[in-house]
């Protein structure tokens, strides 16, 4: 690495920290993701159940009986909308991060490229 200008030290240092934030977006969308389907599971469990079944929701490490059915199916409505709308900025993000990704990763093979042997290029 001492033979590499310092420049593009900063480079493949910038390259590294785009890939780890590309891997944190994409482990954030993972669990998102993994967030909806459950919320979607609870939903549709909630629909095919009776108006009048008994109904228990987390607080903290307790369950305790929820009032009424309608208040708990609209929590469950808006934590999937709300994770819906994460995932979608998620990939915006993931896209973007990794359309620059490309890019970066094109000027680096470039730039190492440019300072390698003749017989190193044709490969």
């Amino acid at each position: 690495m001492n033979d590499i200008p310092p420049k593009l030290q900063n480079q493949i240092a910038q390259f590294q920290a785009l890939q780890q934030q590309l891997q944190s977006v994409l482990s954030q969308k993972f669990r998102m993701e993994s967030q909806l389907r459950e919320v979607q599971m609870t939903e549709e469990e909630l629909n095919k159940s009776p108006k009048d079944v008994t109904i228990y929701r987390n607080v903290g490490s307790l369950l305790i009986k929820a009032s009424d059915k309608d208040v708990i199916m609209k929590e469950v409505v808006d934590d999937k909308e709300t994770l819906e709308v994460r995932i979608k900025t998620l990939d915006r993000q993931e896209k973007s991060l990794r359309e620059k990704y490309q890019t970066m990763q094109e000027q680096l093979n470039k730039a190492l490229g440019a300072g390698a042997a003749p017989s190193d290029k044709e490969n």
